[in-house]
């Protein structure tokens, strides 16, 4: 339920559209801080009662403020992004709403870098803590919001079906180093699937896992592991400046939430060559695509020496998507590549288009391509066909195996 919504208090404010987005939000600023500690209070509660409605509605994200939401507050549910149209909000009151959630150490870091990545905590009723993964950054001339619910029950590692090879390569009790990737575009369950992967280890191996994230979204609880925690522009610097030095707090699994660039791409290479299990993802859509953007990412003349680096230490590679299903909701469908020899000597060879046929062959190293696992889904009635072909990466393989006339 919606708290009352505030006084009009932002209609006393009128800075000119023209003003740079800069000075607006100084001057947000500015007029925030004469407001009473109730009146900033009272802003800060309401905008959390339009993230608990996602609680009801079983809403992933939420958009809110800038130009983009036409005034309008929006929720993506089951894949679905739409407007709530019950109430529309003037752009100078969302820049106030959202600007009342920050510090002002971060304000400061919005001014500078254009956006600011954040953790964002509600208590409920119940006394317990509902989190969401938060960014406010510049829309043309104003401030604007993305939250997205962390869901904080651990999705079984047993519910996602991996073949018994590949789980053994997910744990530390099997092996002891290696690089996995699980990658994919944003919202297609990537944190979802680490933290089942973290989960694992943590309640199977005796072992300290250090997790890096910006922000860190589900805190594990240490079980059978000592789980650290990293934030990056909190605890750390960076992804690369967390993965460094955390080589000296004695890790066995290292999860750095994004192989964003050059240098961290190098980093995680060099760690996990060091004899470290090392989880982070890439938002790409195949494995295939997977490798080629790791090696696409760095200099030219460093592409050998890390294509070679690559081989030999990729343990897995799990792509995924979530397809609209049949009940209304979404399924995961995956591609699991594994580190074979095959594999490894492709990859060193330059011959990355005989990875995704040795994939189609690998089932029984429990490998499996992506329309392979939409034919699955398909087949046990969870998509529809028109799904099956729509997310697809290879088209005409799936209107093979699909039986589907040209």
């Amino acid at each position: 339920m919606l708290q009352t919504r505030p006084a009009p208090v932002w209609q006393s404010l009128n800075i000119p559209f023209h003003v740079p987005i800069d000075n607006r939000i100084e001057e947000c600023m500015r007029f925030l801080s004469g407001l009473s500690s109730d009146q900033k209070r009272q802003m800060r509660e309401y905008v959390e009662s339009l993230l608990l409605a996602m609680l009801d509605t079983e809403a992933s994200d939420i958009d809110f403020g800038g130009s983009g939401c036409g005034g309008y507050v929006w929720y993506r549910v089951h894949g679905d992004k739409k407007p709530v149209r019950e109430e529309t909000y003037d752009l100078t009151e969302t820049d106030l709403y959202l600007l009342n959630l920050l510090t002002a150490r971060q304000v400061e870091k919005l001014l500078l870098e254009h956006s600011i990545d954040f953790s964002y905590s509600v208590i409920l009723e119940s006394g317990s803590e509902q989190r969401f993964r938060a960014t406010i950054y510049k829309d043309l001339n104003h401030v604007a919001l993305n939250m997205r619910k962390i869901n904080e029950q651990i999705r079984p590692f047993k519910s996602f079906g991996f073949h018994p090879e590949v789980a053994r390569a997910l744990s530390l009790n099997y092996i002891k180093y290696g690089l996995t990737l699980v990658t994919g575009i944003t919202g297609s369950g990537k944190s979802s699937t680490l933290d089942a992967i973290i989960d694992a280890n943590n309640r199977t191996c005796d072992a300290h896992i250090v997790i890096i994230a910006s922000p860190i979204e589900l805190v594990h609880k240490s079980k059978r592991c000592i789980v650290r925690h990293r934030e990056v522009g909190r605890d750390v610097k960076s992804f690369r400046a967390g993965a460094v030095e955390s080589l000296r707090q004695d890790p066995d699994i290292i999860m750095i939430g994004e192989l964003r660039d050059e240098e961290t791409i190098k980093t995680a290479l060099e760690i996990t060559d060091s004899g470290h299990k090392i989880f982070s993802t890439l938002h790409t859509a195949s494995a295939t695509e997977s490798i080629d953007r790791i090696i696409g990412e760095v200099n030219v003349n460093q592409q050998e020496r890390v294509r070679n680096r690559l081989a030999d230490v990729l343990t897995c590679v799990i792509s995924q998507k979530l397809v609209p299903s049949t009940d209304g909701k979404r399924v995961l469908a995956k591609e699991v590549l594994m580190g074979t020899t095959s594999v490894k000597a492709a990859i060193r060879n330059n011959n990355l288009g005989e990875i995704y046929q040795m994939i189609n062959e690998g089932s029984a190293l429990g490998m499996i391509t992506l329309e392979q696992d939409l034919k699955r889904l398909y087949q046990e009635r969870k998509i529809t066909l028109e799904n099956a072909k729509s997310y697809a990466n290879n088209k005409t393989r799936i209107r093979e195996l699909l039986n589907l006339d040209a």
